[in-house]
């Protein structure tokens, strides 16, 4: 039995499936004090604005995720919640991160992002074995 959120006007379940690497792919996340950095980060602006966060993977010089955002965001929304906001996180973090961004933009403009419905499993498993 499938558990769905309910919003105010709203009741059901948007997850997406989100691919975002930083500027220049840099393998900036190669350190594991950044990787931590970067996945706290990302998990403080999901918590900020009510998006779950099923699984998140940092890898070296991208990260995947499964989120369940609210139903009123579009793609454009969520990625600018989750870049915008994990970004500014984490410079605040980590204010050494402005030596090799010095323009203050630690993502790429690209993302991939998609939605999951009946392939849940199948992006899962994909997220967790990389």
């Amino acid at each position: 039995m499938e558990i769905y959120k309910h919003y105010q006007t709203s009741v059901g379940n948007n997850y997406k499936h989100v691919q975002i690497t930083p500027k220049y792919r840099y393998k900036i996340m190669r350190k594991e004090k950044i990787q931590i950095f970067c996945k706290l980060a990302i998990e403080e602006a999901c918590k900020k604005h009510n998006i779950e966060i099923v699984i998140l993977k940092v890898l070296e010089d991208h990260v995947h995720m499964i989120v369940n955002c609210p139903r009123t965001f579009s793609d454009c929304k969520l990625m600018q919640i989750l870049k915008g906001l994990s970004a500014y996180i984490l410079f605040r973090i980590c204010p050494n991160l402005r030596k090799r961004y010095s323009r203050g933009s630690f993502w790429s403009e690209g993302y991939f992002c998609c939605s999951v419905g009946g392939n849940f499993e199948d992006a899962f498993n994909y997220i967790k074995d990389q």
